[in-house]
Parts: C-alpha cells; structure tokens; sequence
C-alpha cells in the first residue's frame, strides 16, 4: 500500500490551499529550472526509465512518445496539447487534479513541452468541466504573474505560453485527433493515421497529446527519480496511479495507490468493500465504460494493472472501476452503455454510424427477452465487424463490453429469453 510520503498528489481532496502560494509548500514548483538546466535528453530518458505509461487508457509508454518529437525543428513550432476531455463514463480522476491541485498539471506542462521542444502548449477541457475550467484559469494566471510561466519560464531562458481551451462536450473529442481537428476549429472528427500528430499534428505542426494525470506526475518524478517510480508495481506497469471506484461499494472514492495491487485489496481498503460483502460481488467492468466486463470468479486474484487485464481480454483503462452486485441486470448495464456510444459516434465511418445503433437496438430487445436465441452469436459477429474497422477507438469501444457481456454472461441474456416465450422466470432471470 502507498505511503503518505510517496504520494504525488498531496491535494486530491482539496483539503489544502491550491493556489500557488500552497502548491510550493507542498513541494511543487521546487527547482523547476534546474530541472529543465538538465536537457532535453535527460528528462526524456529518465522519463522512459520510470516506466510511466499513458494514464488515459490506452497505456502508451510516455518517454517513448515524447521522443517521436522532431530533434530538430524544420521551421515548424511544436506543440504539448494536453487532453483533459475526461468523458469516458465512470472516469473521474483529472478533474480531481485541475480542481484542487493544478500547478502540478502547469508545471508538468512547462516540463513536458521544454522536453519536446515546444514553445506552445494547449489544455483541451471537457464541456462540463465549468469549476475545473475557473479553478484551472486561476491557477495559470498566477503562474503567468510569478514568472512560472511566460517569458524566460522560472528563469530558465525558455519561452512558455500555456492556454486553455474549452470543448463543448463531445465525448468523440477525448481522441486525440479529434481532439485537435475540435481545438483547430473544426468538427470533433478522428483523422486518418498516419500521419501520426507527432509528423503533423495540429495545425499541421510536430504535436504530442497526453493525458491530465501523465503530464502533472512528471516533475515530481524528475524531483524524486525515475527509479524512485519505477520501484511501484510490476515491470512494465510501473508507478503510483490515480484510481476511482464507483458503484455498489460501500465508500465510492478516488485516489491514488500503488500499479498491480490485487483488485480485491482495492475494493476492501478504498471502497470499503461491497456493500452486502464480497460474496454478493457480480462483475467489474475496471477502467471506464470501454472495458469488458468481467465477472466475480475472474477476479479472486486479479491484478489491478495494464498487463494482467490484458491477458484476461479486458482493459485496465483510466483505472476507474465501475463496481456491480448481484442485484445488477448486467444485461441493462451494458444496454446502457451500447446506448451512450451510439450516441457519441461521430458518424464518419459506417461500421461505427451503422453498428452501434444496429447494435443498441439488439441489446434493447434483449433486455426485454424479445429476441431469438440464435442473435445473440449474430450480435456477437456484428461487433467483430464494428472492431478494428474503424478510424479511431470508438467503435471498438461499443463492441468490447457487449463481447464481455456475451463471453461471461451469455446464460443470463438465455434465460431472459426463455423466460419470456414461455412465461416462466428461469433461475438467472429471478435474480
């Protein structure tokens, strides 16, 4: 379990002062420019050698994609575009950090951005995020008065503008070429790959775009050392993580918490345990409605990490679980998340604008047990369509917790069926 003193995020609860003033208290903005004296290189492989991956989902190692950035500017200025779009369903960890402690994010930014040879960076802010959105503001305004941020950065000789930019809540955003065609003025649509942003990101210019939580951990692994990091968790999956719990837990909560501890000790210690103990435990789905689900006799000895639920066909995500007990109707619960990708597909590709509508109105007559047994397998093959046809994520999104549906609970959406022609509740559908 983490110690207090290994805790990057001394603020989470807001239980401090955030202004900058407080933030230097506690340790941040703590020779910024010696730090950046180091080079570019220096920061760039210690970041590697943390072994700190993406903290948005997808778990992308951070060092190694700073380092696709140009070395060497053909004329075009760089960009950091820093993704606070945090619209992934059961996601809530980066408002915690523009809320309450966001001169870890600004600092993190002026690091980031000198790594990679940007001048520029931009913060894309979710919609809804009107609070995080003043609180944010507030914070790079006093930066820009102390001199943190601006002309000659914390003394350091290097020019460093950071803006804010509000989106207009479109989950479709979150992507991050979507993201930058929404920041260019555009429609929020995904871009073909390649190009990748790193070649010709916004405006057409060499861009990195990482998460809220990946950006603000850096200077306090640049401070403390990569290896202090990487001592966290299992290889390859290294470091202290912002995590959620939600749902039928007794003490829904965020926090942060050491990589690969077992998912049982998360929900005991965090969550307070299910509520009704962990027999009544159902399914999980672990990091945000794109997971699959998985079901209790998984997760005995689980391991909270990128790598183990790989392995056993989900996805660590964001870190945010969504816990479920046995009075849930998993059969809605994936219903309803069909539904929300339906309507955030932005409609540019057919297997996405087609699928997931085709998609949700199967789950719809499945929830009611109006549907053939045989479309369950024919529901099954439309995802296989849907995913890996796409230009982005999304609809690989949409398919994945309707597989984990019919891969663990394929008896349950049986017995609805049966239930309804015959009139008789089976033993699954009594539940």
């Amino acid at each position: 379990m983490l110690k207090d003193e290994d805790r990057i995020f001394t603020n989470l609860y807001g239980m401090h002062d955030r202004t900058l003033q407080g933030a230097k208290k506690r340790g941040h903005w703590d020779g910024t420019a010696g730090i950046l004296g180091k080079g570019r290189d220096w920061i760039i492989d210690e970041m590697k050698a943390s072994g700190l991956r993406g903290r948005g989902g997808a778990g992308f190692p951070t060092g190694l994609k700073w380092s696709f950035m140009p070395k060497e500017s053909d004329g075009r200025p760089a960009y950091l575009v820093i993704n606070a779009d945090e619209s992934e369903p059961a996601t809530c960890k980066d408002r915690e950090i523009m809320r309450h402690d966001p001169h870890t994010l600004i600092e993190g930014a002026l690091i980031a951005s000198f790594a990679m040879g940007a001048h520029t960076s931009y913060i894309y802010i979710r919609g809804e995020y009107i609070r995080e959105r003043e609180a944010l503001q507030a914070a790079i305004d006093e930066a820009y008065d102390a001199g943190m941020i601006g002309k000659n950065a914390c003394g350091s000789g290097w020019d460093f503008d950071l803006y804010l930019h509000h989106g207009a809540g479109a989950y479709i955003c979150g992507e991050e070429t979507s993201l930058l065609e929404s920041l260019e003025g555009k429609k929020g649509m995904p871009r073909m790959k390649p190009p990748f942003p790193a070649g010709a990101g916004l405006y057409g210019c060499p861009t990195t775009v990482n998460n809220v939580e990946s950006i603000a951990v850096v200077p306090t692994i640049l401070r403390r050392g990569a290896s202090w990091f990487s001592g966290f968790g299992r290889k390859n999956n290294s470091g202290t993580k912002l995590m959620g719990l939600t749902g039928h837990v007794n003490t829904p909560s965020v926090f942060e918490e050491e990589m690969s501890l077992s998912v049982r000790e998360i929900i005991e210690k965090h969550g307070g345990g299910i509520r009704g103990g962990w027999d009544n435990l159902k399914a999980i789905i672990p990091g945000g409605a794109s997971c699959p689900i998985l079901p209790k006799d998984k997760l005995e000895d689980a391991i909270f990490d990128f790598d183990w639920m790989r392995e056993n066909q989900s996805s660590f995500g964001t870190g945010c679980m969504i816990v479920m007990d046995q009075n849930t109707d998993v059969v809605k619960a994936v219903w309803r998340l069909s539904k929300f990708f339906k309507h955030e597909s932005c409609g540019q590709c057919t297997p996405c604008r087609e699928g997931t509508g085709w998609m949700m109105r199967v789950m719809d007559r499945l929830v009611r047990g109006e549907a053939e047994v045989e479309e369950i397998d024919m529901l099954l093959d439309v995802t296989k369509q849907v995913e890996g046809h796409t230009i982005c994520a999304l609809g690989d999104a949409a398919a994945w917790p309707i597989q984990g549906l019919i891969r663990h609970f394929r008896e349950e959406i049986e017995d609805r069926i049966k239930a309804k022609k015959t009139g008789r509740m089976g033993a699954m559908a009594a539940e």
